[in-house]
């Protein structure tokens, strides 16, 4: 078993060799797919424990020889974000288990964010209520590409948002998959394309994401809709279903 832990928490150290022994009988289970995620208590901290399905074989090989495996990175990258100044749960080790050779299942732990709301609450409301929210985050959006930094996955689950002192502030999760470096101004439009929200949530997004990065307004909204109904349009023929998103 391959563990790396961050210095700052060898205090849990017993506590995080003992994850592969005890995770599936115990924690409280927050999401269950192919990935699960359970949260633990110990020693007065709230834990994020996600156990990596083990992959298929040819994955498997892929993970095992030439590419970081999933929960590597999601444990390596927190460092690039943090230090750039955005949040996201800091990570405390990365468990690796491997049999004859190929990676089984891995492990990511981190402290669970106290964050209390995800990005689903905007696929049917009323965008001008939450406005100020659409604001913000479009102001963030772009700080995060100026500062060089993709978040392939930016879809609802995995953005985390909450009120504090007046300010809202968002972290973001699951971020093994993230591409560091230059981040054009079509490349910043495609990347909303999983967000759920009608079109006037998107017209307030793109015309101060727009703002933000000093760009035209009606070429980011162009864009913006463009990759947003090429994604849901593509989504919704792969899962043969229907969807109520207005395109």
């Amino acid at each position: 078993m391959k563990v790396l832990l961050n210095p700052k928490y060898t205090i849990l150290e017993s506590f995080i060799n003992s994850i592969p022994q005890i995770f599936q009988d115990e924690g409280k289970e927050i999401y269950g797919g192919r990935n699960l995620i359970k949260v633990f208590s110990y020693n007065g901290l709230e834990i994020n424990v996600k156990r990596y399905a083990i992959p298929n074989v040819f994955n498997r090989f892929i993970y095992s020889f030439i590419r970081k495996p999933k929960g590597l990175r999601a444990y390596t990258y927190p460092k690039t974000l943090l230090d750039k100044g955005f949040e996201t749960p800091e990570p405390i080790a990365y468990i690796e288990n491997r049999k004859a050779g190929l990676i089984e299942y891995s492990y990511f732990i981190s402290i669970q964010s106290p964050y209390k709301f995800r990005f689903y609450q905007f696929g049917d409301a009323n965008a001008e209520e939450y406005k100020d929210i659409i604001v913000a985050f479009a102001h963030y959006t772009a700080r995060l590409h100026e500062a060089g930094i993709l978040h392939k996955d930016y879809s609802p689950g995995n953005i985390l948002f909450d009120k504090i002192d007046g300010e809202y502030r968002f972290s973001l999760v699951d971020i093994n998959r993230m591409r560091f470096g230059k981040v054009d101004l079509e490349t910043g439009c495609a990347n909303f394309a999983r967000l759920w929200g009608q079109i006037p949530f998107f017209e307030i997004l793109a015309s101060e994401y727009a703002k933000a990065r000093n760009a035209d307004e009606a070429y980011c909204r162009k864009q913006i809709m463009y990759y947003r109904k090429r994604f849901w349009k593509r989504y919704a023929k792969r899962h043969q279903v229907g969807f109520k998103l207005e395109l």
